[in-house]
């Protein structure tokens, strides 16, 4: 009993040693969650099409990946997707429970739905979900537990399952189906056929997939591994059923000349060779989210797509950079790495790892393998250097020198940075926290020669050049150069570069012997030693391509190219390939961009098929020689036209399609055309090398509106806004980091002109113009004839104001006769009034004299008083009665008033004198009171002359008297 237990130990040991053995290197894996594509977190199935778009079978519909944008396309039933299948024309084939068609796209590039349901018999339109979709010999197979569809012709026909249908797959040309009652069936003779001579209603078959020229790879749930040749089915023993018989398979399938890839329920996806050896696995230890892997995709770039019950990973599989992990349990920041005796060593910040490797091996990271600890490293490893065919390591505890996987101590402390040796000599020199320690190299190995007084400085970084001076940095203080006595026993003298000798600064300073010079590596670029002036100048080779740019690391390979650490970037300066008019090529690796280990960055350069670069977990593997060589063909997509107004409306939705078929670029017989409203257009596009997106970089260029094209640029959207009418080609191209650029995708569209901006609109501006140009002749016609009667008319003119100046002349005399006649007038109106106002005057002082003198006499009592003053009264009487004031009065009335006084008289003879006056004086508007003192009279003798004068002059009592005499004489 304990004889079988301790063999199935030792077969449990061997099964789990032999799985240990995968390749050394392990693909970078990418994760994508269900919060990122925003669909059903299980993926079941995986296809590509020609233009490199995938399509993902998921719990809520189709999921599309343009390796930028992520779309879901649901089944009108919104049920599940479990298998996805492509045609040659690019039918995306797709079923659900109840639900089967396919989705392809309309004339404007947007995939649509269309339904095979109505073709199925009535009996069999209800049905669970559709496991697999299988193309085969230009008809589609669908299948579901209970049956199997087959599509032909645009009918379908239906294959019930006896026990249930388990499998449905193709492979050596031909199809097979496994039901759970009947076993293994083949199509042939459009029906099921069994296929094989051994039973195998007992398996449940997961996978049937190509071996050989003749045989097939079977796999099984929980058996194993079969193969399949002619009719027979035979066991197939391997180091890998460890797993394959402890686990439940999903699948297998061929991915490569002698790889096949098998997904399983609980262990992750492994992969074995034709002997069933396990080269890789990839589970959560690798980076796979879950270990239930539903479907693999073996995409057109050779990586790999794994469908998982929770998320979905891309593993870039057919890449240049890998990572290698010296301990999988612990993830630990490597800071040194080389290869000596075969095996691979990689110093970490917790001991030294080693790796056998083979000589037939060209690229490291794809040798078997594992690796073990090196007994007595723990601790930090610092560097690794090999003198004298020995391997040295800087430790945190000194010196450690490495032989057989045994490291011994070779100094007593402190730690030590980095060892170096001088040319043609035994001796090592080692700088270590506190300055430098001397070894020697003898026949039996390395011997502690003691410290080296005068410099107590943490020197971590050596170079000496061909003098045997030691060069020497620390991170604070500067760059020292030391002189060693003819024994290296002593320091004879050192100099100290700082600021003040040419470098930018003290801090951070790198120094190395590179192309037979001394070089610093600054934080403003590289600077080298001067060796006429004793002090660094910066380096007139390095500044074109660094400039101000922080340096981190530089190191010469064994071809000469220069590979440095720049601002965390990884690249080399080779000098074997051309750049324009320069004798070298600058490439950057931008998968190992912020990857590096801050402030302790180093690469190792072995030869061009293996490069490793330290990073916080292990080392990156750079196979350079396949890097710069990659067939991997660019490609740029346009996924996305939107049309922009109030809202977006798409316009293009990724697909070119002529005759019902995908087609690579835009048919030009099929060009949209929006009104001038929808003027703002948002573009989308990509490129499909999944594996390369952080390389990517796009230029756009909208001919029609642009001139040049645009910076190159990582933004996978251009938006452009207002464009006038017109029609445009929007043209997008990529490249990547080598500088390979993919043919442009172009995209035409016509943006219609307003109303009044077509054709008929331009019409009617050129007949307008037209009529106004014929109107504007047809004026000037006009005008030269007006001109011409204008001119005769002007001739008439000058003549007839000649004659109306003499006109004017003549009255110009006469105005001046009748201002003259108008001056003597007002002369004589003045005098008039003059001579009035004169006569009421005196009228008023006689009549006052008159008055006081009656009043007086009254006062006196004088008798008699009439008699006595007769003389005086009759003085005043004949004063009144003067006629020579009348006889001026009348004179000048008359001149002023037409003739007033003549006419009247004349008119009316029946009037006296008194009369006269009295008219004379109304036509004057003299007051009732003024005129009884001009006719000596009192107001009611006034009164009754106004009668009397009415009378005579035969006027009604409504008749002004006033206006009478004024409209009489007009």
């Amino acid at each position: 009993m304990k004889k079988y237990i301790l063999i199935i130990i030792v077969l449990r040991v061997f099964i789990c040693t032999s799985l240990a053995q995968t390749t050394l290197g392990t693909p970078a894996i990418k994760n994508y969650t269900h919060n990122e594509y925003n669909a059903g977190s299980e993926i079941w199935d995986i296809k590509q099409d020609k233009n490199g778009i995938l399509y993902f079978a998921s719990d809520e519909g189709l999921l599309t990946f343009d390796g930028s944008y992520w779309k879901t396309y649901p089944l009108p039933n919104k049920s599940a997707i479990k298998s996805v299948a492509i045609d040659a024309m690019g039918r995306v084939y797709v079923g659900g429970q109840d639900e089967v068609g396919y989705f392809f796209p309309n004339s404007a590039g947007i995939l649509k739905y269309h339904s095979f349901k109505q073709l199925l018999p009535q009996k069999a339109r209800q049905f669970a979900d559709i496991w697999d979709i299988v193309i085969y010999n230009n008809e589609v197979f669908f299948r579901t537990i209970e049956c199997i569809f087959e599509l032909k012709n645009n009918s379908i026909r239906t294959f019930d399952a006896p026990g249930g249908w388990m499998l449905l797959s193709q492979a050596g040309g031909r199809l097979f189906a496994h039901d759970k009652d009947i076993g293994l069936v083949v199509f042939k003779n459009s029906r099921w056929e069994p296929c094989v001579q051994q039973p195998t209603k007992g398996l449940r078959i997961t996978g049937i997939t190509e071996f050989n020229k003749d045989t097939l790879l079977v796999t099984t749930r929980k058996n194993g591994l079969f193969l399949m040749a002619g009719t027979s089915l035979i066991k197939k023993s391997t180091p890998a059923d460890g797993v394959l018989l402890t686990d439940l398979v999903n699948f297998g399938q061929k991915i490569g000349p002698d790889k096949y890839a098998i997904g399983t329920s609980a262990k992750g996806l492994i992969i074995i060779d034709g002997k069933g050896r396990l080269i890789e696995q990839f589970s959560n230890t690798q980076g796979l989210q879950n270990n239930n892997v539903h479907g693999v995709l073996l995409d057109k770039d050779r990586n790999l797509w794994l469908g998982l019950e929770n998320g979905l990973n891309f593993i870039n599989y057919n890449t240049s950079v890998k990572n290698i992990y010296p301990n999988r349990q612990n993830l630990v920041k490597s800071s040194a790495v080389t290869i000596f005796n075969n095996k691979l060593y990689i110093g970490t910040s917790n001991g030294l790892y080693v790796a056998p490797l083979s000589a037939q091996q060209k690229d490291i990271s794809m040798a078997t393998g594992s690796f073990t600890e090196v007994p007595n490293t723990k601790g930090q490893v610092l560097s690794l250097t090999q003198i004298n065919g020995h391997l040295l390591a800087g430790h945190q505890d000194g010196v450690l020198q490495v032989d057989d996987n045994q490291a011994k101590l070779v100094t007593s402390g402190p730690g030590a940075w980095m060892v170096k040796g001088f040319p043609a000599s035994q001796d090592i020199i080692a700088g270590t926290y506190t300055g430098f320690q001397l070894l020697k190299y003898n026949s039996t190995g390395f011997s502690f020669e003691g410290r080296l007084d005068g410099i107590y400085e943490s020197l971590g970084n050596l170079a000496v050049d061909k003098n045997n001076f030691v060069w020497a940095t620390h991170p604070y203080r500067g760059i020292f150069k030391v002189q060693l006595s003819a024994d290296r026993k002593k320091i004879v003298g050192y100099t100290q570069y700082t600021q003040k000798s040419g470098l930018p600064s003290a801090l951070d300073n790198h120094v190395y012997f590179i192309k037979n010079k001394i070089i610093a590596a600054t934080e403003k670029g590289v600077y080298e030693y001067n060796t006429t002036e004793g002090d660094f100048i910066r380096s007139a080779f390095y500044k074109p391509i660094f400039n101000n740019t922080k340096i981190e690391f530089l190191t010469e390979d064994n071809k000469g190219n220069i590979w440095f650490i720049s601002n965390q970037r990884v690249g080399v300066i080779d000098f074997g390939k051309r750049s324009a008019n320069l004798p070298y090529k600058v490439i950057y690796f931008p998968e190992l961009a912020g990857q590096t280990v801050k402030g302790a960055e180093y690469i190792y350069p072995h030869d061009m098929e293996n490069i490793f670069i330290g990073s916080n977990n292990g080392v990156f593997h750079l196979n350079y020689r396949q890097y710069v060589s990659s067939e991997n063909k660019l490609n740029v997509l346009l996924t996305t036209v939107k049309a922009i107004a109030e809202k977006d409306s798409l316009i293009f939705g990724g697909y070119f399609v002529k005759n019902n078929r995908i087609i690579p670029a835009q048919n030009q017989q099929d060009i949209t055309s929006l009104s001038n409203h929808w003027n703002s257009f948002h573009f989308e596009y990509t490129s499909t090398l999944f594996a390369q997106k952080s390389n990517e970089e796009f230029s756009y260029k909208l001919i029609g509106f642009d001139k040049d094209w645009s910076q190159w640029s990582v933004k996978t959207e251009k938006d452009y806004t207002n464009l006038p009418y017109g029609k445009y080609t929007f043209s997008v191209k990529a490249r990547n980091n080598l500088g390979a650029a993919s043919k442009p995708v172009n995209y035409t569209f016509v943006v219609e002109p307003a109303w009044y901006q077509t054709v008929w609109a331009y019409l009617v501006y050129f007949l307008i113009i037209a009529y106004a140009v014929y109107i504007g002749i047809k004026l000037q016609q006009k005008r030269f004839e007006l001109h011409q009667q204008r001119h005769d008319e002007e001739q008439k003119r000058v003549s007839y104001l000649h004659s109306l100046e003499l006109d004017r002349n003549d009255k110009e005399i006469i105005a001046l006769k009748n201002e003259k006649l108008e001056a003597e007038l007002s002369y004589k109106n003045k005098e008039l009034a003059t001579l009035t106002m004169q006569m009421v005057d005196r009228g008023k002082l006689l009549l006052n004299i008159k008055d006081e003198m009656m009043t007086l006499i009254k006062k006196l009592n004088i008798p008699d008083a009439s008699y006595q003053f007769r003389s005086v009264f009759k003085l005043l009487s004949d004063t009144e009665k003067n006629d020579d004031d009348w006889d001026n009065f009348s004179m000048y009335f008359d001149q002023v008033h037409n003739n007033f006084l003549t006419t009247m008289k004349a008119k009316f003879p029946s009037l006296s004198s008194t009369d006269l006056k009295l008219c004379a004086y109304l036509r004057l508007n003299l007051s009732s009171k003024e005129i009884a003192q001009l006719l000596n009279i009192s107001l009611k003798g006034v009164e009754i002359s106004r009668y009397r004068v009415r009378k005579k002059l035969q006027l009604s009592t409504e008749t002004n008297l006033y206006d009478f005499l004024i409209e009489v004489t007009k």
